[in-house]
């Protein structure tokens, strides 16, 4: 017994992720432009880097907002058994990588620059850092509620599956967050190299702030490839499920999964006397399983 026949699962919905990223992306490519452009005029070379590297997060936030265009146009394409939910799961998953690989850079360029010296321009470096963490700030404003962490229990409330399990925008407001943090410890180690001499301290806090992101981006990369890999939903989840069921019946197979932020599909095998239809029934709606296939076999 299958519950139910419409497998877009509510996808072809617009998400408020989706509106939050597109003025991220804005935002970010307007300073970006303007960062650049005066990087080339003033020959500002502190300028010029800050604007490409705003430009590599934008492309970031870019394939966030195509994820949801995409998830949201294809929802009902009949190619996609469970529809499009895991178009989010494999932007965020994309995401986390390039966040890896930023964490990556800002660490060896921090090390090199331990290593070789350079001269820091401070007042460009400062007027690049604060307006940079300005930008930065509105955008985690604009983002913010969409960074929920993993959880080991289920749902009680549909629209908190958007805003918990919505990975792409989780991978969306982690690179804005590695911008702010890159800007406020630039801003710290600027002024203390600035009015102390303290020129160490720059290439110092890029190695830190590589830390925290590479292990923001770890974390998103654990949470999007259960997600892709199908990994069993959280024991809670699994244990609610099999309690509604027995004891009226002995519950022999058991899959639950996720097919999108914050809904499930399960598969369920049991043993007992009633029909499909009630135990499907009998499975809690505000867990968020959408979608329910249940098998009933004859006590042995």
């Amino acid at each position: 017994m299958v519950s139910g026949h419409d497998h877009s699962f509510g996808q072809e919905r617009k998400r408020p992720g989706e509106r939050k990223t597109i003025i991220v992306i804005v935002l970010t490519a307007v300073t970006m432009v303007v960062e650049i452009v005066a990087g080339l005029v003033y020959g500002s070379m502190a300028l010029l880097a800050d604007g490409l590297h705003m430009a590599s997060h934008a492309a970031a936030l870019t394939i966030s907002a195509a994820a949801y265009v995409y998830a949201r146009r294809h929802a009902s394409d009949r190619r996609y058994s469970f529809g499009t939910g895991k178009v989010n799961a494999l932007a965020g998953f994309t995401g986390s990588v390039l966040l890896g690989l930023f964490a990556g850079f800002m660490a060896f360029e921090s090390v090199g620059r331990i290593i070789s010296p350079v001269d820091i321009v401070f007042d460009h470096a400062l007027f690049v850092a604060v307006v940079g963490l300005a930008v930065n700030a509105i955008s985690v404003v604009f983002l913010q509620g969409g960074h929920g962490h993993s959880k080991d229990e289920p749902n009680h409330d549909a629209s908190d599956h958007d805003v918990h399990e919505d990975h792409n925008l989780r991978s969306a407001y982690f690179h804005v967050l590695a911008d702010a943090l890159t800007s406020v410890a630039a801003i710290v180690a600027l002024l203390a190299g600035k009015y102390f001499g303290w020129v160490w301290l720059d290439p110092i806090m890029g190695i830190v702030g590589a830390l925290l992101v590479g292990k923001w981006s770890l974390g998103l990369v654990r949470d999007t490839s259960a997600v892709l890999l199908d990994r069993q939903a959280p024991e809670p989840m699994v244990a609610r499920v099999r309690s509604a069921i027995e004891p009226e019946a002995r519950v022999v197979d058991l899959h639950i999964w996720s097919i999108g932020p914050g809904i499930y599909a399960c598969v369920l095998a049991v043993e007992g006397p009633g029909d499909p239809a009630s135990y499907a029934a009998s499975i809690p709606e505000d867990l968020g399983i959408v979608h329910i296939t249940v098998e009933v076999r004859a006590r042995g």
